[in-house]
């Protein structure tokens, strides 16, 4: 296997051998990883607006406001008004909570393949790595563009 030069390109084939696990293991809800996430984070900070959740994502709105719509259509995701009437806020609504706690068997089963394939303490460790690349800001010196909105 040949070693890739560009930290970019091993991340990104690194997440779509990844995710293509997650989605398999998912597939029998529907859902797959990235609406699964977007979920998950939802539950994890609603009520809250779609800049805050694209953030806390590391996602631009649009690409958040585009894998939100399926989940609207389906009845798991709510956008009301916030305490500001001109903020609007999601929500998770009762449908989107019982859907991922009926699939919660099936993230678990993709975690648990991945951990036993690369190793739990290895995975861990790589959790932990790419959680600093993540939350890394533009002042930091490592983004040279502006911050995402």
């Amino acid at each position: 296997m040949p070693t890739v030069l560009c930290n970019c390109l091993a991340l990104r084939q690194a997440a779509r051998r990844v995710t293509q696990h997650y989605d398999h293991v998912l597939a029998p809800s529907g859902l797959k990883t990235t609406q699964f996430s977007v979920l998950a984070m939802l539950r994890r900070y609603q009520p809250i607006s779609l800049g805050a959740l694209a953030e806390h994502l590391v996602m631009d709105r649009a690409t958040l406001g585009h894998n939100l719509r399926p989940l609207q259509k389906a009845g798991w995701v709510s956008l009301g008004a916030g305490a500001d009437r001109r903020q609007r806020v999601l929500t998770l609504t009762d449908a989107g909570a019982a859907l991922l706690t009926d699939t919660a068997h099936l993230w678990r089963a993709a975690q648990d393949g991945f951990e036993a394939w690369f190793g739990a303490a290895d995975a861990a460790a790589l959790r932990t790595d790419l959680a600093v690349i993540a939350h890394m800001k533009p002042s930091e010196g490592f983004i040279s563009m502006p911050a995402l909105e």
